[in-house]
């Protein structure tokens, strides 16, 4: 397993769908993961630190795993079958199957790791050379600026 850092949000054009872009720490690999709107929201609004007036869904999560006295200590992206990635939580060492999207925006609330299988890695990931760098920093820009009401569309995400 390979540790992952969440770089942002962002919306793929033309086809306009969100996704989130995770990289590996001390590496050179990104992973980007196609996701709904939803989740797009929930994990670009835990990357900004909003707290909404009264609990979304992955907010009641936290807040259940914490009143329940259940720590979420880890996430694993474990596998990529059929272009569709799965992953597990680490809830006091056992494993909860989750969607990534689901997993990740817990994960940013609670501060736990983001751990990704390394087959799965070699298998989506995409190698950005030092060179292309920059355009990692104009992606960081554009997350610095963008409203997590901006993937919010009011359709049921398809992921």
């Amino acid at each position: 397993m390979r540790e992952l850092d969440v770089v942002g949000v962002r919306v793929e054009m033309p086809s306009n769908t969100p996704m989130v872009l995770l990289r590996e720490v001390g590496g050179s690999r990104y992973l980007p993961i196609w996701i709904g709107a939803s989740e797009a929201s929930a994990i670009a609004n835990a990357q900004e630190g909003v707290v909404p007036p009264r609990p979304l869904t992955h907010d009641l999560m936290v807040d259940t795993l914490s009143t329940l006295g259940h720590r979420l200590t880890e996430v694993h992206i474990t596998e990529l079958e059929g272009g569709t990635f799965y992953a597990v939580l680490l809830v006091d060492g056992i494993e909860v199957s989750a969607r990534p999207s689901d997993a990740i925006a817990l994960a940013l609330r609670v501060g736990s790791d983001i751990y990704c299988a390394e087959d799965v890695l070699d298998e989506a990931g995409i190698e950005i050379p030092e060179a292309e760098e920059d355009e990692v920093e104009k992606f960081r820009e554009f997350l610095d600026q963008v409203n997590p009401d901006d993937f919010v569309t009011g359709e049921e995400p398809t992921s």
